[in-house]
This record gives C-alpha cells, sequence and structure tokens, in this order.
C-alpha cells in the first residue's frame, strides 16, 4: 500500500505563517515559540510565496552577519517553492526531498497551505513500513514453525 502524505504521515495542521515584510527576528522568534524548524511566508492573499528554514536562517543571516531585527524574511527566503500535494505518496515526497536536499516541503491542497512534511516525519513512516514488512514477512515465513 502506497502511503499519502495525508492523512498517512502528517495530519492537517495549524501552519505557521508570516508575511514578506516580516523580519528574520520575528521568523526566529516564531520558530522557537512553536517548536518547528520551518514556516511559509504568505502574501496578503495568503498564497504561498516563500519558505523559511532554520538553515536559512544560520546560512543567509547568521552567517552573513544582517541584523535579524532589520532584515525581512522576503531577503532569505525560498521564493515559489516546491510543494507536494495531500495525495502525493511518501515515497515520492522522500525521492523529490532527497534529491533536491531539502528537509521540509509545503503541502498544499490548491491554493491553501494545510501542512508541512519535513523528512522526519517521511522517515518514521518509513521506519514503521518496513517494520510492518518485516512482521508480515516473518509471519508468512515462520508462520507454521509455531503453529499460527
Amino acid at each position: 500500500m502506497q502511503r499519502k502524505i495525508m492523512p498517512d504521515i502528517i495530519k492537517k495542521q495549524t501552519i505557521s505563517s508570516l508575511r514578506p515584510d516580516n523580519t528574520v527576528l520575528e521568523a526566529a522568534t516564531m520558530m522557537t515559540s512553536a517548536n518547528i524548524a520551518a514556516l511559509v511566508i504568505l502574501d496578503d492573499d495568503s498564497k504561498l510565496v516563500g519558505i523559511v528554514t532554520e538553515r536559512d536562517l544560520t546560512r543567509r543571516v547568521v552567517a552573513k552577519g544582517l541584523p535579524p531585527n532589520k532584515t525581512p524574511v522576503s531577503d532569505i527566503m525560498t521564493e515559489n517553492p516546491d510543494t507536494l500535494a495531500p495525495d502525493d505518496s511518501a515515497g515520492d515526497a522522500l525521492e523529490l526531498m532527497q534529491s533536491r536536499h531539502y528537509r521540509h516541503l509545503p503541502v498544499m491542497d490548491g491554493e491553501t497551505c494545510v501542512g508541512m512534511v519535513s523528512i522526519r516525519d517521511l522517515y518514521i513512516a518509513s521506519k514503521s513500513t518496513l517494520e510492518e514488512n518485516i512482521r508480515e514477512t516473518e509471519a508468512f515465513v515462520f508462520g507454521d514453525r509455531y503453529g499460527a
């Protein structure tokens, strides 16, 4: 069975988002408060225009000595990010994330961001699927030996 991003990997989430003119400091504060590593950037019409991650904060702000309280997230965000749909498979998502070196991808239902999937979410789901497959294989192979 091919697992779908929603609802198999993640459930519908409350999305943390900012506007392009919010500061990097506001982004870091929001990520810390929500205990997340990425957030989406939405325009005035609530359309996805970018994504900001912890990696962006360290590489594009801290490492370059930019002032976080004055730098808008629009200066450091990844514009027009790749996205996933709720019906996309976990395997396809993992392949995309691996090939493009992503750790987070927004999940879009039409024009609305309904979730954020992380490489950790996919790892946990993959691990669970592998463990389930091993149990099923062991039951098939060894079932008769143990009276099953």
